[in-house]
């Protein structure tokens, strides 16, 4: 005598296509009906039940010329499994009215300087054809690993974007200027050239990496 030791069924994406064709059959009680839901032949449909089935090692399926009947093990597993599926097939219509209807939270994190120069203008706009996506925005000049911290998009300026991320321009290039007001250039004289700031009291920028920001300047082609 032989002893035969069956072997455990997973959860692979084999079974789990097997299970939706044996799904169909079930609803159906015929071969070329749930062929013709699932977009295949018959003989396909067949192919894969009496695969299915081997690997199960259970009959699941009585079939003659006239009738497709569920045994009482295949009627156990259509109770078990036909709820999971029909949430999964809910699933997969929601993503559906997304595509069609955008929705939901999106999370941003932005330097500071891009809330009011990119993002200010066109979020009502975006609230008024999207009103069912929720913006949370978070603005600060740190930087932060933007997937790691759970955000969907962050805006940066461009010298700080991370090589491995997917980068798309929002706006023109910034011009940068440095301004003093009227009553520190009467008292302490307005500069002529860049190196004459050495010697004037100068508010420096504190960036997202903690340096302070070294004045850049363009002129004369250089």
């Amino acid at each position: 005598m032989n002893s035969l030791q069956h072997r455990k069924m997973l959860v692979t994406r084999t079974n789990l296509t097997d299970l939706a064709y044996f799904l169909a059959i079930a609803r159906h009680r015929n071969f070329r009906r749930a062929g013709l839901e699932l977009g295949v032949s018959a003989s396909a449909v067949s192919h894969a039940l009496k695969n299915f089935e081997a690997r199960a090692g259970v009959r699941l399926i009585n079939r003659t010329n006239r009738s497709v009947t569920l045994t009482s093990a295949g009627k156990t597993l259509e109770q078990s499994v036909s709820g999971s599926f029909a949430d999964i097939g809910s699933a997969l219509e929601n993503l559906d009215q997304l595509r069609a209807t955008p929705g939901g939270k999106i999370r941003i994190n932005a330097v500071v300087d891009a809330v009011t120069l990119v993002l200010g203008p066109v979020l009502a706009e975006l609230a008024r054809r999207h009103p069912d996506i929720e913006v949370d925005l978070v603005s600060s000049n740190r930087i932060v690993d933007v997937v790691g911290e759970g955000f969907d998009a962050g805006v940066r300026y461009g010298g700080t974007v991370p090589e491995d991320m997917i980068a798309q321009r929002l706006s023109a290039d910034l011009r940068w200027v440095v301004a003093a007001s009227p009553g520190y250039l009467k008292e302490h004289g307005t500069p002529t050239h860049p190196d004459e700031l050495k010697h004037h009291r100068c508010l420096g920028v504190r960036l997202g990496d903690d340096s302070i920001y070294r004045w850049e300047f363009e002129g004369a082609g250089r």
